[in-house]
């Protein structure tokens, strides 16, 4: 670019006069001047040659002396590395003999701190004093060996946590409630067992990012809740029954996951179940009907074998009216006239009955049904994803069950019922009968 700017300023100095010359000396004058212009350039370019020449010497000496001081520094640095690496080979072999036992004694540490530090973090007595595992953790992870003071802290949280285990202690803790809402509650806890509030059995949940409360879905029966309250309400140094879940809330959660009759029924039971059910109702509105009828119909009869004359809104007294309206019959006809009378009088007595046995009858084919469908779907599911996970046939095996137990349900009581009704009906018509034998032998002994 340098050069170029020179062949172009030469170029103007030389042309440019020539352009304007009048004569030959003129030209002649331009000329010199212009050889005298070009011989000063040409100077003071190889000028500038000269020192970019020099200065380049002078760069290249300068990167020769850097190389070489370079060079000496990696030599002492190496030397030094050799030296560092001797002497902490040295060092790590005293230690390592220095440490003897020492080096068991800290594995045994910080397994031991890891496994008790899980075992905090499992336990309900963190909510009362939350952040008592992070020292713990930390020294399950370190790699010094551990001090005295440090030993004695992990022997203190040991001995803490077995004391705390035998104690029913209050304080306050949040607690997550079924809606979801979080609030900070009055909590008795029950050793590393249970915990309570306001009556309601509480699961301490260890699966999310923080530990807390969670109040249960479903709570145990009433008798359980009761203690729990009582427990809560209780006094200091006071003595209560108190119900502990010593699997610490296993059985609780079963609790929760678990399913009431009615929900069985509703899951499982499925159509079958429905009708089922549906049977038991009808045929226990039947029997109740009947044994008000029956029960109606043996007063009626009592009242009128107390009384002299025959009332015809009851079998009995229609019984005797046969033998009132036809007093002079001979004994065979008004036989067989009261013969006649009582089985009309039967028929009545008797209505529902058969139907009831059918009920019962068919309640438990009913639930052989439901058995044969919950096995088809087992089977199905058998077919369709093998025998591996048990609980793909559980909702087969569950609808065959339940069923079963709902036909069982049903006919057993409908039976026993058929059964006491049914003597209540037999022992109606005997008394129909003997009355009329009466009738008949009193009027034969009348006659005689």
């Amino acid at each position: 670019m340098k050069k170029l700017n020179l062949i172009v300023a030469l170029a103007t100095v030389v042309l440019a006069p020539l352009a304007s010359a009048q004569t030959l000396d003129e030209l002649a004058r331009i000329v010199r001047e212009a050889a005298s212009t070009e011989a000063r350039i040409n100077q003071e370019r190889e000028a500038e040659f000269v020192r970019d020449r020099n200065r380049q010497r002078e760069l290249l000496a300068q990167a020769r002396q850097e190389l070489a001081a370079e060079n000496a520094r990696s030599d002492r640095l190496r030397g030094e590395y050799d030296q560092n690496e001797r002497a902490l080979a040295e060092l790590e072999t005293t230690l390592a003999e220095r440490m003897g036992n020492l080096g068991e004694l800290f594995g045994v540490v910080r397994q031991a701190s890891g496994d008790v530090a899980a075992a905090l973090d499992d336990s309900m007595v963190t909510a009362q004093y939350p952040g008592r595992s992070d020292f713990l953790a930390e020294l399950a992870q370190r790699r010094e060996l551990p001090t005295v003071p440090e030993l004695r802290r992990l022997w203190s949280a040991m001995v803490t946590e077995i004391a705390e285990a035998g104690k029913v202690v209050k304080f306050t803790a949040p607690v997550e409630r079924t809606s979801g809402e979080r609030e900070d509650l009055e909590i008795v806890r029950v050793g590393v067992f249970n915990a309570v509030s306001n009556g309601q059995f509480l699961d301490w949940d260890t699966s999310k990012s923080r530990e807390n409360f969670i109040e249960l879905a479903r709570q145990p029966a009433e008798r359980f809740r009761e203690m729990a309250d009582d427990l809560q309400s209780a006094a200091p140094g006071t003595v209560h029954d108190m119900a502990v879940d010593f699997t610490r809330g296993q059985i609780l959660r079963a609790v929760v996951q678990s399913k009431t009759p009615l929900e069985r029924v509703k899951e499982d039971g499925g159509i079958v179940g429905y009708v089922i059910i549906g049977v038991g109702l009808f045929g226990l509105l039947l029997c109740l009907w009947k044994a008000f009828a029956l029960y109606t119909t043996g007063a009626r009869i009592s009242r009128q074998m107390k009384q002299d004359s025959a009332d015809k809104k009851n079998p009995l007294g229609r019984v005797l009216a046969v033998y009132t309206d036809n007093p002079d019959t001979d004994i065979e006809t008004l036989e067989l006239k009261l013969d006649e009378a009582i089985l009309r009088e039967t028929a009545p007595i008797e209505t529902g009955l058969a139907f009831i046995k059918v009920l019962y009858v068919v309640a438990p084919l009913l639930g052989l049904l439901g058995t044969v469908v919950g096995m088809i779907a087992t089977f199905q599911m058998i077919t369709l994803f093998g025998t591996g996970d048990p609980r793909m046939m559980a909702g087969g095996i569950s609808t065959a069950l339940v069923t079963t137990v709902l036909g069982l349900v049903v006919a057993i009581p409908l039976t026993l019922l058929h059964s006491f009704l049914q003597g209540k009906a037999k022992s109606l018509i005997q008394t129909l009968e003997e009355q009329a034998a009466g009738i008949i032998a009193r009027l034969a002994e009348k006659r005689a």
